[in-house]
């Protein structure tokens, strides 16, 4: 379908860089201003809403039916095809309708085993679990084990797995999915990560885990609220719904983020994730709702007349962007999780992405990932690396998660001197 073409004079829509004083009065002015904005077109809020949910009601028939056959919703690629460039346009195809993937094979299954009795042997060494404090955020101490998420990013195994070159190619491969010039600006450099330190799962044969509720993590009000966003998002508002691509970069990699306890400073093309032990489907494994364009919906829901002025939709600062059956019942009916994986796997979804984790109890076998995201260089992802070399040298926990700094003292934490070039650079070393 091609959007109409309009030449009405856009309203200039309020904007706040750092969260704003009165929230809920920004709030009522920003949605007052894109109501606004979008009716300027010609077409009314019902109207473009109504383009998306469509399209993503058409999704949903389509991954219910394909769940009703039995097939697999989530692509699969072996990595051997994406170090050879054979993965064919049909496979492309998938991935970018999905936005997910499973990459088979990514590390030799010996390899991830490995380091996972790596890790092991790094923490108990080390007296972690005599000196674990607790979780140090409330979202991931909801899961309730004890720990299951290990605040520890600097252990030998995480960062051979972040600086290898079998990483680089597959976060290469997933980064030019993504439209990363336009208008004449490189937005990022798709074959050059950033190497992003997040934390370990390690969740115990027997254990049982609350999971975690469908969320995303691309940010908060500040999609709404930055001029930035407002920008990367301005097909939704200004009457040419149609024109919305996921997988343009324009405008996200050089703006703000609203600070909070969950908060990534960095943009990711992907969220990632690397199998350490073997999981099947249903042991408490990830789910997404497995439609890029679901972002348009989630943003497009709080300029409905059934949302309070005041309200978007459970959004707010300092929490997780909330999906939920009260506003978003129709992506909800899409949620499909992963299949089977062996260690040495790695599962990929989209950054704005609805996902979960599914609880579990008495689950059979260890549920063991590193995160290991796409996060490539640009302006967003340049800066936060600053912090994020101190980091590594101290030993300390990255400035996006909680001061625990559990490892500065650990004398056989990764250092660097074990850098190679695709570590140096993503730290922004040379």
């Amino acid at each position: 379908m091609t959007s109409p073409a309009f030449t009405t004079t856009r309203p200039e829509l309020p904007h706040w860089e750092t969260v704003p004083a009165d929230l809920s009065g920004a709030i009522r002015e920003v949605k007052v201003a894109l109501r606004a904005r979008i009716e300027a077109s010609g077409r009314t809020v019902d109207e473009v809403f109504g383009v998306v949910e469509r399209l993503v009601a058409d999704r949903v028939a389509e991954i219910s039916a394909a769940r009703e056959r039995g097939e697999q919703v989530w692509p699969v690629i072996d990595y051997a095809d994406i170090e050879a460039g054979t993965v064919t346009p049909e496979q492309v195809a998938l991935l970018k309708r999905r936005g997910c993937l499973v990459v088979r094979g990514h590390f030799p299954r010996e390899q991830a085993l490995q380091w996972d009795r790596d890790i092991v042997d790094y923490v108990e060494g080390n007296g972690f679990f005599e000196a674990y404090r607790g979780p140090g955020d409330d979202f991931f101490g909801s899961v309730g084990s004890k720990p299951e998420i290990y605040p520890i990013y600097w252990s030998s195994a995480q960062m051979q797995a972040r600086q290898s070159e079998r990483m680089a190619a597959v976060q290469g491969f997933l980064n030019s999915q993504w439209v990363s010039e336009s208008d004449g600006v490189r937005w990022f450099d798709p074959h050059r990560d950033s190497l992003y330190p997040d934390r370990i799962r390690r969740r115990p044969e027997g254990a049982g885990s609350a999971g975690l509720g469908t969320h995303l993590d691309p940010g908060t009000l500040d999609l709404w609220m930055t001029q930035a966003y407002q920008q990367a998002f301005r097909h939704l508002f200004d009457g040419t719904v149609e024109q919305y691509d996921p997988w343009d970069a324009s405008h996200r990699t050089d703006g703000p983020q609203y600070p909070g306890s969950t908060m990534c400073s960095v943009f990711r093309t992907f969220q990632g994730w690397t199998a350490l032990s073997d999981m099947d489907h249903d042991q408490g494994v990830l789910h997404t709702v497995p439609i890029p364009e679901a972002m348009a919906y989630l943003m497009l829901r709080p300029l409905l007349d059934d949302v309070p002025d005041d309200e978007m939709c459970g959004v707010t600062v300092n929490q997780v962007f909330p999906a939920d059956w009260k506003w978003h019942s129709l992506l909800m009916e899409g949620l499909a999780g992963i299949p089977d994986v062996r260690a040495g796997d790695s599962v990929w979804w989209h950054c704005d992405m609805v996902h979960s984790v599914a609880p579990v109890q008495d689950q059979k076998g260890w549920g063991n990932v590193m995160y290991i995201p796409a996060a490539p260089w640009c302006p967003r992802n340049e800066r936060y690396a600053e912090s994020v070399r101190e980091a590594f040298l101290t030993g300390s926990s990255p400035s996006d998660f909680p001061e625990e700094h559990y490892e500065r003292e650990w004398p056989d934490r990764f250092h660097l001197e074990d850098l190679n070039e695709i570590g140096r650079r993503g730290l922004g070393l040379e």
